[in-house]
């Protein structure tokens, strides 16, 4: 038996995480297995400061190499043989978001990679998405972020079509006038995109819908559906931020976000006419540590 050890980095709009997976190859050409050994997430809100001001902040750009520091040495005490770590669109869109990832590696030593949407879509499909698509059936899958929000198609097995619009949580907070128009492209979107596609299901993505499928207590594979995550919606928006602390156990940086995330799959099914959500519970980690193994990193 040999067994790796392999580490994502991924630098969101809402927070940072670091996940550790031990990969294990039992014998030569038998199927290898990927575990998880640690995940830290630390909750340093990088799009409250680019999608409200344009730059990331000297706080927060001091927070981040804090961090990386501490990541690093976290690999170093796990043994990690190799590591990626990338950032997406609140560094992506930030003015001194090149600069911080220069400063960043110049003081840490770690390499942080500014990735697009279709980058991080390609790195998350990279999972175990495959185990949850019928191939005689039509998905959405719809990852939202702190930035943006991830659409891909898939029909009979193929990727029929993705985009990235510049809708996810921590902008809407913000609450842009440019928001509503970034509605209606992505009402727009669906809408032609599904229009001659049957039963089109849901996959959904990110940390608050794994949060809310967690709280559902419903066993893994078993979808959501829209009566239930309409519900749940209603139930979270007469909750106080206070509330949602206290009575859901959530931590303080995903008590505001999870409502409009909540939106964002809700319209997505509206637009799309489905009637179910599956959540695989797999993120941007997860697929950066199957690429790194497959080498396509």
């Amino acid at each position: 038996m040999n067994i790796k050890k392999l580490a994502g980095i991924d630098i969101g709009s809402n927070a940072i995480r670091l996940l550790v997976s031990n990969v294990i190859i039992e014998k030569k050409g038998e199927k290898v297995s990927f575990k998880k050994s640690a995940l830290v997430r630390v909750p340093i809100r990088l799009g409250a400061d680019t999608f409200f001001k344009g730059e990331i902040s000297p706080e927060n750009s001091d927070r981040m190499i804090k961090a990386m520091k501490a990541f690093k040495l976290l690999m170093e005490v796990h043994g990690v043989s190799k590591y990626y770590a990338c950032a997406t669109s609140a560094m992506r869109e930030a003015e001194n978001g090149l600069a911080i990832a220069e400063k960043i590696n110049k003081e840490t030593g770690v390499k942080i990679n500014i990735i697009d949407g279709k980058k991080e879509a390609a790195i998350i499909f990279s999972t175990d998405l495959s185990k949850f698509i019928d191939e005689r059936k039509s998905y959405l899958y719809v990852d939202v972020g702190g930035g943006s929000t991830e659409f891909t198609i898939f029909s009979k097995g193929k990727i029929v079509n993705s985009k990235s619009f510049k809708i996810g949580t921590v902008r809407i907070l913000q609450n842009k006038e440019e928001t509503k128009l970034i509605w209606d492209k992505v009402k727009s979107w669906i809408e032609i995109n599904t229009k001659d596609l049957q039963k089109v299901s849901l996959i959904g993505s990110g940390g608050n819908i794994n949060k809310i499928f967690k709280l559902s207590g419903k066993p893994i594979g078993k979808p959501l559906t829209i009566a239930y995550l309409r519900a749940y919606y209603q139930f979270l928006k007469r909750m106080t931020y206070e509330e949602r602390i206290s009575d859901l156990g959530l931590n303080p940086d995903r008590a505001d976000v999870i409502v409009p995330a909540t939106k964002i799959y809700l319209n997505a099914m509206k637009w799309s006419n489905s009637k179910k959500i599956v959540v695989p519970q797999i993120g941007l980690a997860d697929g950066i540590i199957k690429s790194l193994y497959y080498s396509n990193l």
